[in-house]
């Protein structure tokens, strides 16, 4: 390489880290690429005393095209190093047009991957380095075919899940939108197949049956995650047209059996696509993919789009029901520790915390509800109000609710075009409600463009937020009708995690 080309890639490289460090919008301790576009989490693994994730992106630039893995890896799930692109495309291949969605298994102390190869088919991929850097594509690439044109299938062949029982391998193959729909009326499926070595499958049948009472008849299930979780199982995946949601239920008979269903994104909000791993510690961790709410030309021209939530945790309660918490790793980045105690809020006014601002805090408050029609946080807000948003329960919905209707004073004016899941909805509302003498206990981070509110150990709202003024930093504390009572407030301000 010649030294001008050098200086001019030396000298474009420092305006792109200059033009990031003072993007407004742009997160700075949930791991994202270093540039460029990013979409669902991939084949999450501890392997070698690491964690290691891939995910769908397109080094090119802010934009959905030709899918490759990237790859980093972290010994404490927060820092995290970027490694070079693990699968591209193969020109002529059976991935020719993208390397999309799939996991990583340990099969017989070699890493694998499992991966859906457009437009062929699944297929795999060997690592035999400690780093997981270099992968060889199998020979035998698609071990699972796609079904030709016309030719009439029992199931469909999309985004994999891959886990093991005794000496068998278990493939769960989801179905999208995009592909045609074999043998069943309506609603989300996926397709059971075994296998003795990963590379020669047999199709069983459907994996179970989607219920209209829980799920619409046009949703999809893709980047199903299949797994036990305490005396229960748990069917992780995301449709296309609502985003992340799950099953827990029973696993018998090569059948899986929903008895509950719930979601974890509601209309308004950003978290598309979800998958987990079982790490040394015996803990289920769960990653997110977070969308952009921003237009197409905007984030083409920031240079960066898309953002993993922080890894969280999920575990069975004492009633068999889902617990979600961040990992307590995360508390590393804490730094300037803030406390106050009992805060009465009367009714319809703002409580400001004059010594808490800025965009990357995390904000614990333990809130009792009192006879408060709503109550909560709000988050960057303006000195004036005019921009805030607001982090509240409301006891008659029995809903959290995250209410982005003031959250930024520039418009959008050109939606994004990738993906397609409820955008106009300015308040995100999950089910959720308290028992008797129970208190609101919210755990708030924030990162910039990125609100992620856990509520109680049992639910979590994602969210994006994307205030035009610089003043916006504020955070307040609030009630609607009646009163209530601030047991305790504590926040810290977000070192970055440099990714």
């Amino acid at each position: 390489m010649d030294i001008e080309k050098t200086e001019r890639l030396i000298r474009a490289a420092a305006e792109l880290t200059t033009m990031f460090q003072n993007d407004p919008h742009r997160p700075t301790y949930h791991f994202m690429p270093p540039f460029a576009w990013m979409n669902d989490i991939n084949g999450p693994i501890f392997w070698k005393g690491k964690y290691h994730l891939f995910y769908q992106h397109n080094p090119e630039g802010a934009y959905w095209k030709w899918i490759r893995w990237g790859h980093a890896s972290s010994k404490d799930l927060v820092h995290w190093v970027h490694h070079p692109i693990a699968l591209t495309p193969t020109h002529g291949g059976p991935d020719r047009n993208g390397c999309y969605s799939g996991v990583a298994v340990d099969n017989g102390g070699v890493a694998t991957v499992v991966y859906l190869g457009v437009p062929e088919g699944i297929c795999l991929a060997t690592c035999r380095n400690d780093d997981l850097i270099r992968w060889t594509k199998h020979p035998a690439n698609p071990v699972l075919a796609v079904p030709k044109p016309g030719e009439k299938a029992e199931y469909a062949v999309y985004d994999p899940c891959v886990w093991r029982r005794g000496e068998t391998w278990y493939a769960l193959s989801g179905w999208g939108r995009c592909y045609a729909r074999p043998n069943v009326a309506e609603g989300d499926i996926a397709y059971l197949f075994k296998s003795a070595d990963l590379i020669h499958w047999e199709y069983l049948h459907p994996f179970y049956q989607s219920d209209r009472r829980w799920t619409e008849a046009d949703e999809d299930c893709a980047v199903p995650d299949f797994f036990p979780l305490g005396n229960r199982h748990m069917l992780l995946f995301a449709s296309h047209k609502r985003g992340a949601q799950y099953y827990l239920g029973r696993y018998e008979n090569d059948r899986f059996v929903p008895e509950f269903h719930a979601r974890m994104n509601w209309p308004g909000g950003h978290l598309i696509a979800p998958i987990s791993m079982r790490d040394p510690k015996g803990r289920r961790v769960f990653f997110g993919w977070i969308n952009e709410a921003r237009g197409t030309k905007t984030q083409r021209a920031a240079g960066w789009a898309g953002v993993m939530t922080l890894p969280r945790l999920l575990s069975l309660g004492d009633d068999g029901m889902l617990r979600i918490q961040p990992v307590p790793e995360t508390d590393v980045l804490r730094i300037n520790p803030r406390k106050r105690e009992g805060i009465r809020l009367t009714a319809d006014a703002d409580f400001v915390l004059d010594d808490v601002h800025g965009d990357c805090l995390e904000i614990a408050a333990t809130i009792e509800p009192g006879d408060a029609r709503a109550f909560g946080v709000k988050v960057r807000c303006s000195p004036d109000g005019a921009e805030q948003t607001a982090v509240l329960y409301d006891p008659a919905a029995k809903a959290l609710k995250v209410d982005a209707a003031r959250s930024s004073l520039t418009p959008v004016t050109d939606p994004p075009d990738f993906p397609r899941v409820d955008k106009d909805c300015r308040v995100q509302a999950a089910p959720f409600e308290l028992s008797a003498g129970e208190p609101l206990e919210l755990r708030i981070f924030l990162d910039r463009s990125v609100l992620e509110v856990f509520a109680n150990g049992r639910q979590c709202i994602t969210q994006r937020i994307y205030p035009s003024r610089a003043d916006s930093v504020g955070v307040r504390l609030f009630c609607r009708g009646g009163h209530a009572t601030v047991r305790v407030v504590r926040a810290w301000d977000m070192v970055a995690a440099r990714n």
